[in-house]
């Protein structure tokens, strides 16, 4: 059975707190065996570290998304820093810019992200970024506050050219439900471009849902439809994919592999 690493899933979302357990049980029969949740406001932190406590193999990451710029302090960051001492965060973020919303407080997102950057560095952990309408600007900003630090852009869409860029400077690029729908033909040859060793694969769920879910809240047992697009894409088996998701995860995220379910594991 294949066995699948979400690499990026909002289970915290209010819109799974009335079945959870349901969607924690249908994920792992799809064989969606291992959740990353990255949380993105301090309020939301304590619910994030709670469910990694209350659920198996599922993975905290705690940081200050830009979309919510406008709910952070600065006080928020020693708070972090605080956090990733006394939490078994695996990563910084969600963190990054959001040039979709540029015009709010663009540059308060950029100190903030940068800040983040800094002290991720500082506790030797991944990134995880989101880059909307905004991958060059992410880019500078790792050059200049980021040197010491790897991590993953989600939901990538920007260019080969970009990619490339983010490759060089330690990052992985990860692919959700977009990537399933035909009309998808710039992303999915990016990702057919991309070496498989710099690709991982998540849900976004709640949110993103793949073209077979078109309008439903998005699970993370879905994220099989979005691994059986990228294996086509890219001419190998699902199998082969899924093997270098999960150890890409693993390697970025130094995630305890005894913890994970192993492929081809009886469920």
């Amino acid at each position: 059975m294949i066995t699948l690493i979400d690499t990026h899933i909002h289970f915290d979302d209010d819109r799974f707190d009335h079945d959870r357990d349901t969607v924690y049980a249908s994920a792992a029969a799809a064989g969606v065996h291992s959740l990353i949740i990255p949380a993105v406001t301090k309020s939301r932190w304590p619910k994030v570290f709670e469910l990694c406590k209350n659920f198996e193999r599922v993975f905290p990451s705690a940081g200050l998304h830009p979309v919510y710029v406008d709910q952070h302090n600065e006080s928020d960051l020693a708070a972090l820093d605080i956090a990733l001492k006394e939490e078994k965060c695996i990563a910084v973020g969600e963190c990054g810019l959001d040039g979709f919303i540029k015009e709010s407080h663009y540059e308060r997102q950029r100190f903030f992200f940068e800040q983040q950057l800094v002290i991720a560095g500082n506790h030797k952990l991944p990134t995880i970024v989101h880059a909307r309408n905004a991958v060059q600007d992410v880019i500078q900003s790792i050059k200049a506050f980021g040197s010491t630090t790897t991590g993953v852009i989600h939901s990538y869409n920007g260019s080969y050219e970009q990619a490339k860029q983010l490759i060089d400077l330690g990052y992985l690029l990860s692919f959700g439900g977009a990537i399933t729908y035909d009309r998808a033909t710039r992303l999915r040859k990016l990702v057919k471009q991309l070496p498989i060793e710099s690709i991982m694969l998540e849900t976004d769920a709640p949110d993103q849902p793949g073209s077979a879910h078109r309008g439903e809240r998005n699970e993370p047992a879905f994220l099989i439809e979005v691994l059986e697009t990228v294996a086509a894409i890219k001419h190998i088996k699902p199998q082969t994919l899924a093997e270098h998701n999960n150890s890409n995860a693993i390697r970025l995220f130094n995630l305890p592999s005894g913890r994970l379910i192993k492929p081809n594991a009886d469920d």
